[in-house]
């Protein structure tokens, strides 16, 4: 079973900045409520073929995965993928401006676990729905306070 959430809020913030914030893969852990660390495996910016090691708690358990950029338009999208351990993911995220100082924000996590984690696969999808909400809130407050 495949898992695919897609989340998105508006942030009162013109696009060009919440763009070059969010995919900064260096402010990672200061709005993903799980992520605790984001190291640069190749030097920035962010570019396509960059690539950055996170650490993560999620469901109660450490996780430790590196993302490749595999498509990169600024200021509009941004994916990136790894195919590392028992769930690859690929995490997109697209800016679209509403006006001069707002912008829709769209974050999804797409992936096909294997092993034991396709049996937990409709639980994961919840989780990722929730923590994926409580990031893009965060966000949208670090956002909206500058």
């Amino acid at each position: 079973m495949a898992v695919d959430v897609v989340v998105e809020t508006i942030i009162n913030c013109p696009c060009a900045e919440v763009a070059a914030f969010a995919s900064n893969p260096t402010n990672a852990p200061h709005w993903y409520v799980n992520i605790k660390t984001a190291t640069w495996e190749t030097p920035p910016p962010i570019v396509v073929g960059s690539r950055v090691a996170f650490v993560a708690h999620f469901m109660g358990r450490k996780l430790s995965y590196t993302y490749e950029i595999v498509d990169l338009m600024p200021g509009q999208r941004l994916v990136m993928r790894t195919a590392q351990g028992p769930f690859p993911m690929e995490t997109t995220y697209t800016w679209h401006a509403l006006s001069s100082t707002a912008t829709r924000m769209t974050l999804g996590n797409r992936g096909e676990p294997s092993g034991f984690a396709r049996v937990t696969a409709p639980l994961m999808a919840a989780a990722m729905r929730r923590a994926t909400t409580k990031d893009l809130l965060k966000l949208k407050t670090l956002l909206e306070k500058t």
